[in-house]
């Protein structure tokens, strides 16, 4: 396979009759560009989108092309389950949804220390591994957000996992919140292959510090700051997929004229990244990716994701539009002093961010002259 997958947590959308809806026309130019490059691998899960990434899947997708040309991967993902009973039917539904038979990848979703825990505890895995033998699943993989000790910890005590799903770019790669590098290494120890998420941190690497722009803008010869980000993922040996979460066929091209014909880093772009790298830690940044985890469950309904990008744009641009969009992410929703410090969000946050107390920091930044 070709190193490139198709992340299908951001779709291009459209604005339909009440809400925001999949642009089905824009999936399906984006699905088409994607397989006449030779690339085939779809990557979803119940959640994304609110649940309209898999029914997307299934109309713009598995309705066009033969099943045996694409690869698939859905996950199994902790809020939708409570007891061993409920995995199946889950599973199941998650089949009708995107209308697929079996899934070549299944994932156990979004991984630390306490899910993990649940999942022992509900016989997930032994579940997943039942399914791989009624040939419904191909492949048993976990994705992973927490430390590489933890991983380490699971891929001993289940060696079905085939696959490992693993938040990895060149920002997070020493950070020690995220440990990428040392969670690679785990993965590099039991011999598992990756797969990367999040290679442009939310599109964080594309929006870079002036200062990380004029040193990549004298080396890149027109190559985009994204293509620096993913072929960075790829050109590590164990890394079997980079997936990118494209929303508009523009992005697709971008990753397409790179990627199709991949070239690993050299040496010196190795230590150009060191640079940008070092640049971006100056920078003192919120590390959100946007994955919204964080948002389900906050009891004051606070778009913590929103803020985030608003303080780190004001952060790195000062720029009036940053208080632009502050107001309107607040406007009928919680601002950021209306933190409750219930702690609901930092549990379920991948990136370990210690939400509370950026909410300070955004709230003093956005609400000190209110």
């Amino acid at each position: 396979m070709k190193k490139l997958g198709f992340g299908c947590m951001r779709l291009p959308m459209k604005q339909g009759e009440n809400e925001l809806e999949v642009d089905y026309e824009q999936f399906n130019q984006m699905i088409d560009a994607f397989f006449k490059e030779g690339f085939c691998y779809f990557d979803t899960a119940h959640g994304y989108i609110g649940g309209k990434s898999e029914t997307a899947i299934r109309e713009c997708l598995v309705k066009r092309y033969p099943r045996e040309s694409y690869i698939l991967t859905d996950k199994l993902t902790s809020n939708y389950f409570q007891k061993e009973e409920e995995i199946i039917p889950f599973f199941e539904k998650q089949l009708e949804n995107t209308g697929v038979e079996y899934f070549d990848y299944y994932l156990m979703h979004a991984l630390n220390s306490d899910y993990y825990a649940k999942y022992v505890e509900c016989h997930a895995f032994e579940t997943v591994k039942q399914l791989k033998e009624e040939g419904r699943i191909r492949h048993i993989g976990i994705s992973f957000h927490d430390k590489a000790a933890v991983l380490d910890k699971i891929l001993s005590e289940q060696p079905d996992i085939e696959v490992v799903q693993i938040q990895f770019n060149y920002a997070d790669y020493d950070d020690p919140g995220i440990e990428s590098h040392l969670c690679y290494q785990v993965c590099e120890k039991y011999g598992k292959p990756v797969i990367i998420m999040e290679p442009v941190k939310g599109g964080g690497l594309v929006n870079l510090p002036k200062a990380a722009e004029i040193i990549l803008d004298e080396h890149r010869n027109g190559a985009s700051y994204a293509s620096y980000a993913i072929r960075f993922c790829a050109s590590f040996d164990k890394v079997c997929m980079v997936l990118s979460g494209m929303s508009t066929i523009e992005q697709m091209e971008d990753n397409l004229s790179y990627m199709k014909d991949f070239v690993p880093f050299t040496e010196e772009e190795f230590e150009l990244i060191g640079h940008v790298r070092e640049i971006m830690k100056d920078q003192d940044m919120i590390p959100c990716t946007a994955c919204q985890y964080c948002v389900d469950g906050c009891p004051v309904h606070i778009a913590i994701p929103d803020l985030f990008a608003c303080y780190n744009a004001k952060k790195q641009y000062n720029d009036w539009n940053s208080d632009v969009y502050y107001s309107v992410s607040t406007k009928d929703r919680g601002a950021a002093s209306d933190c409750i410090k219930c702690g609901k969000c930092e549990k379920v946050c991948p990136q370990h961010i210690k939400i509370r107390a950026c909410l300070e920091d955004v709230s003093e930044m956005f609400e000190k002259s209110r």
